[in-house]
């Protein structure tokens, strides 16, 4: 770790919910919590498995350590609730990127994520962190208005991955 960085503590991430690290023992764990997400995976394909979430959990960005991921589920009553991805300082020094961001499905429209992503961002200006960047699939409108609802804007960047449109999102923290 770079002399002045602080680590995310992930507990910080949720003032209402547990937080713990995601591993590849829990993925069928997060595939029944993210399986019923029709809109995101129809913009977003192919259909999640269990496979592909151990895939997403090991992936990490380029000159980026596995040390600085984090993927983590947020928990109610022991039941997952929501899955993050999260990189610390990407691209760049000072910006965490939400690789990822979902809820349970039965649980989405109830101001849970809400909740979770006005908690994080709260609390990542605490260790310096300057920007939240992110990126959404174009013409994903659930997408679009709940991160619009959270303060990101687009900043006109946009990029093709697996043959989907890529729209970057920020949000200054």
């Amino acid at each position: 770790m770079r002399e002045g960085v602080v680590a995310i503590n992930i507990q910080y991430l949720s003032s209402k919910y547990t937080v713990r690290n995601l591993v590849p023992a829990d993925a069928e764990l997060v595939y029944e919590a993210l399986k019923n997400n029709s809109i995101f995976y129809e913009y977003h394909p192919p259909m999640v498995t269990v496979e592909s979430i151990i895939e997403d959990m090991e992936a990490i960005p380029p000159n980026k350590e596995f040390k600085d991921k984090h993927y983590i589920g947020f928990f109610q009553n022991d039941i997952l609730i929501a899955v993050m991805d999260l990189i610390e300082h990407y691209p760049k020094h000072g910006t965490a990127l939400l690789g990822f961001f979902a809820m349970s499905s039965n649980l989405q429209g109830q101001g849970i994520g809400t909740a979770i992503i006005s908690d994080s961002v709260t609390y990542l200006p605490q260790l310096g962190f300057e920007k939240v960047r992110l990126g959404i699939d174009k013409g994903n409108f659930q997408s679009k208005a709940f991160w619009l609802k959270n303060g990101f804007a687009f900043t006109g960047e946009e990029y093709e991955s697996d043959g989907s449109t890529i729209l970057v999102m920020e949000r200054t923290l």
